[in-house]
């Protein structure tokens, strides 16, 4: 079944959001000034809180039993994955212990 509604292109102005002017950006404000001036409290920030150990986004592959093992006891399986090669880690000879 089709619909007979136009779809509405987002980047066209309309009455609610009308095309900035120049004008308009002179006058423009940092929204934290006018939450300020408002007395609201600011929207949190999104995402993650920095951390001074930051982890690595990397792309590993790994034997489907790890994989199967490690998830079936269900969500944190990455972190327990970690877990796992830090311990191992730390039993190499090598190691730079931090």
């Amino acid at each position: 079944m089709t619909s007979n509604r136009k779809k509405i292109d987002p980047f066209t102005p309309d009455e609610d959001n009308p095309k900035w002017t120049k004008k308009d950006f002179k006058k423009a404000r940092p929204a934290a000034e006018v939450f300020k001036e408002l007395s609201i409290e600011p929207p949190r920030p999104v995402g993650r809180p920095p951390t001074d150990n930051p982890k690595v986004s990397v792309t590993i592959r790994l034997d489907r039993e790890v994989v199967e093992h490690f998830k079936k006891e269900g969500k944190g399986w990455q972190t327990r994955v970690n877990a796992t090669l830090k311990r191992e880690l730390k039993k190499m000879p090598n190691h730079d212990k931090r």
